[in-house]
């Protein structure tokens, strides 16, 4: 189980006892620092400051008893902001047109970045469908959701 799962096994269901949102979390670490960072969110969008630190200080002290990470860290709980990361299927279906950046872990042809926007999320093949520009013309790209790394939507001004 990777650092990630314990820390969602652990703290997903006390973030949801309070009547937020579990977004997802990430971990990050490199040879000066880590981060634990947690995204919250209420259920109809919107956390306040507050509310995220309700959520940290309710997970602090888990964290603390528990140790998921088993290594120094800094905690960081935010919302999930407009550039929103996707962490789950039901993110791509929920967030079907408009527009994402993705990176796989494997590339497809010979790329492993695309942005375009999301035109159809197939819960059955777990299988994502991009929009992406090509010149004048829009290319359709399918993305195996297993083969993507990383997800974040983009936002429009």
């Amino acid at each position: 189980m990777s650092r990630e799962e314990k820390v969602t096994e652990l703290l997903k269901p006390v973030v949801e006892s309070m009547g937020f949102a579990w977004v997802g979390v990430e971990y990050h670490h490199n040879s000066v620092n880590s981060i634990l960072r947690i995204y919250v969110d209420r259920p109809e969008g919107g956390i306040d400051m507050d509310g995220v630190v309700a959520v940290t200080e309710a997970v602090n002290p888990i964290l603390d008893v528990e140790d998921p990470i088993n290594a120094p860290y800094t905690l960081e709980v935010s919302s999930p902001g407009l550039d929103r990361p996707l962490f789950t299927f039901a993110d791509f279906v929920r967030f079907t047109g408009q527009t994402v950046k993705l990176n796989l872990h494997t590339p497809l042809g010979k790329r492993r970045r695309f942005e375009g926007v999301i035109a159809a999320a197939d819960e059955a093949a777990q299988r994502i469908t991009l929009q992406i520009p090509n010149g004048k013309e829009m290319e359709t790209v399918e993305v195996d959701f297993a083969h993507v790394d990383k997800a974040r939507l983009v936002p429009v001004f």
